[in-house]
């Protein structure tokens, strides 16, 4: 072989083995045609999953080192299935013990995954405080935090003196003595449309440039047996703001603090002046609302 095919050889070999980012010998390439490699990009899937989860057990939703979260267990999960890491992006991060039955969850998948069987499988692996109660198929644009237009919650209130039996408690916050139904329904009325609510937020949870703003579509308190549940809607929530709400409306339902305190509470710089937040084991997730024409597969 000449030199100045030699050279032309090892400068091709040269340049296939950078593009590849790979080591590579000399010799084999000298005597070898230049094969020419092409990536394969797998065809992916995009799966909305609704959960629902019993947050006794869990640190929260969003995974963190050392501690039982529900994102963590949910992604192991799909590792376990998928034999690669699959990320698992939920519509909200709900907090240490807070319970969930509509909780949205993002995922892409190969689209040898049909939802229905992607739904089953899982089930089959997850822990028993954690189902998929549902599946659907989305299309690409699809993000379950940024697609979602409103968000459901509910929180319950023990008044009777079973609220406080093991088979409830876990699940209701068990408050003595009678509350005002109107004073409540009141505060809820009050929070409907949009409104500023620092006071109602943990500081320092949100950027500065954040202006706090939601808007409620929905805010009522239900008499049920045995208590109450607070129903709630709105495009977004803030970090703790259902039981900081909650908290509140209980102390002026209970006649400790005055009903005037809410109205100003909403036009409030902070939270320096609102009650303690309500425990957050009685908050549940119920719901994430997405467009229609978002979904593959009918919602």
């Amino acid at each position: 072989m000449s030199g100045g095919r030699a050279g032309t050889a090892e400068a091709e070999c040269r340049s296939v083995g950078a593009e590849l980012s790979i080591g590579w010998t000399l010799a084999p390439c000298l005597t070898r045609s230049v094969a020419r490699v092409t990536s394969v990009v797998m065809a992916e899937r995009t799966v909305q999953l609704v959960l629902h989860y019993d947050g006794a057990g869990f640190a929260g939703w969003q995974r963190q080192p050392a501690e039982r979260t529900v994102q963590g267990v949910l992604e192991d999960a799909l590792a376990r299935l998928c034999a690669a890491p699959v990320a698992a992006l939920g519509a909200g991060r709900t907090d240490a013990g807070v319970h969930a039955r509509g909780q949205a969850v993002g995922v892409r998948v190969a689209d040898t995954w049909e939802p229905t069987s992607l739904r089953r499988a899982l089930n089959a692996v997850l822990p028993e405080d954690v189902w998929v109660a549902a599946a659907y198929e989305m299309l690409p644009a699809f993000h379950a935090r940024y697609s979602a237009t409103a968000r459901r919650y509910s929180y319950y209130i023990g008044t009777d003196e079973c609220a406080r039996s093991p088979f409830r408690r876990r699940w209701e916050w068990p408050v003595e003595g009678a509350l005002e139904a109107n004073a409540l329904e009141r505060c809820a009325t009050a929070l409907l449309g949009e409104h500023v609510f620092r006071a109602f937020a943990v500081r320092g949870t949100a950027p500065e440039r954040d202006e706090h703003r939601c808007t409620v579509a929905r805010a009522a308190w239900r008499e049920r047996r045995g208590g109450y549940v607070f129903e709630i809607e709105a495009n977004r929530f803030l970090h703790h703001m259902v039981r900081f709400l909650v908290g509140t409306m209980v102390e002026i339902a209970r006649g400790r603090r005055a009903a005037a305190d809410f109205a100003a509470l909403l036009v409030a710089p902070d939270n320096t002046e609102t009650s303690p937040p309500a425990p957050a084991h009685a908050l549940f997730l119920d719901a994430v609302v997405y467009p229609q024409d978002l979904y593959m597969t009918r919602a």
